[in-house]
């Protein structure tokens, strides 16, 4: 999310250099209280709004992350389905051989807590709290390093992210592409989503900004910070 609003704030300065785009990353829950008691003019959320927070703000899917599912490029694994990934990162699945590789303990490889991707895996694998990791690490990259150094290891990272050192596996036979993320095939993705107070007028200028990251222009700068835009 971050990376998308530096792309945003960019190509805004663009077409509107006379205003100032400030920005704060603290964490969805900051930017939805923030839009809540209209302290922001626009809140930002890296997950989809839950049901009680609907009654006082609207949210509006800027952008679209695909967290992809990596293993060594030595495993014999290419596919896994999201009932196994709940069994493995809980450790009910603790071997490879269980689920169509070598013989091997797993290594579980994750984001540190905290983190937006971890948010988004562990809830969509219905995991949260309760996985066993080998290593909780700070930074996608770390991530990517530590599967690449072990055979034995699984880990996830933004779709971006990923080059051919580390291996992709397919979720229920679904590839994690900007294709299969766009139209929901592929089920481990999270929204980024623009915050606003309900039934509340923007601003002239937070209304320029909200039109502009939903415009086809803005499709260019969300894919250049390795999101998926909605539009365009």
């Amino acid at each position: 999310m971050k990376n998308v609003i530096a792309a945003l704030t960019e190509g805004f300065a663009e077409v509107e250099p006379g205003v100032t785009v400030s920005y704060d990353p603290t964490g969805s829950g900051a930017g939805i209280t923030g839009a809540t008691d209209k302290t922001l003019d626009i809140g930002l959320s890296s997950r989809a709004l839950k049901d009680d927070e609907k009654n006082d703000v609207d949210g509006t899917t800027v952008a679209l992350d695909g967290i992809a599912i990596i293993v060594n490029n030595a495993s014999k694994v290419e596919d896994l389905t999201v009932d196994q990934l709940k069994q493995m990162f809980t450790g009910e699945i603790t071997n490879w051989s269980e689920v169509g590789g070598d013989d091997g303990e797993i290594v579980l490889v994750g984001r540190e807590a905290g983190s937006g991707t971890r948010d988004g895996f562990e809830s969509i694998v219905d995991v949260k709290d309760s996985c066993k990791y080998a290593q909780e690490l700070t930074a996608t990259g770390a991530v990517i390093s530590a599967v690449e150094a072990n055979p034995l290891a699984i880990g996830y990272a933004s779709l971006s992210a990923i080059g051919d050192t580390v291996k992709a596996v397919t979720v229920g036979g679904v590839e994690c592409s900007e294709e299969t993320v766009k139209d929901g095939s592929y089920v481990i993705q999270r929204p980024f989503v623009l915050v606003t107070k309900t039934g509340a007028k923007l601003s002239e200028n937070a209304q320029k900004f909200f039109d502009f990251a939903l415009s086809a222009e803005a499709a260019q700068y969300i894919t250049s910070a390795g999101a998926v835009p909605v539009n365009g």
